[in-house]
């Protein structure tokens, strides 16, 4: 799995939303209350850019007149017919076991790991020495 350097964390505060291509693929990264996910902007429906649409609750019930409102800005609703997916996995809530969207990592890593990278360069030390430079193998 390749890594991608989406932002800066001070460019995606909580409760933003960033919208790019990776790989071809329409993709958000979500900053949902400090923590971040990735999700496919492409509604398993009929394709539309499903992270477009408004973060929204989940409301549940376990008996007839009892509604708890759950997942406070965790579920995306797709903005052409309403199907909702739980950013957090992709799932779906209107048929979990048919439809999901594809989900990706997203986390935070510090600057220097990712300024650094896997590839070093092989170095020599050099010293200056009463007007001559020297290199160490």
């Amino acid at each position: 799995m390749a890594r991608h350097v989406i932002a800066a964390v001070d460019e995606l505060p909580p409760g933003a939303r960033k919208f790019l291509e990776i790989d071809g693929r329409p993709i958000a990264v979500f900053n949902i209350k400090g923590e971040y996910f990735g999700l496919m902007n492409r509604c398993p429906h009929q394709g539309a850019a499903l992270c477009e649409g408004p973060l929204i609750g989940l409301a549940q019930s376990r008996e007839p007149g009892e509604i708890e409102y759950t997942k406070l800005g965790e579920i995306i609703r797709c903005p052409w017919h309403g199907w909702e997916f739980d950013i957090r996995t992709g799932q779906s809530y209107c048929d979990p076991r048919r439809f999901r969207v594809k989900a990706y990592p997203a986390h935070v890593e510090p600057g220097a790991s990712v300024v650094k990278g896997p590839y070093v360069a092989e170095t020599v030390t050099v010293k200056v020495e009463s007007n001559y430079v020297v290199v160490e193998l």
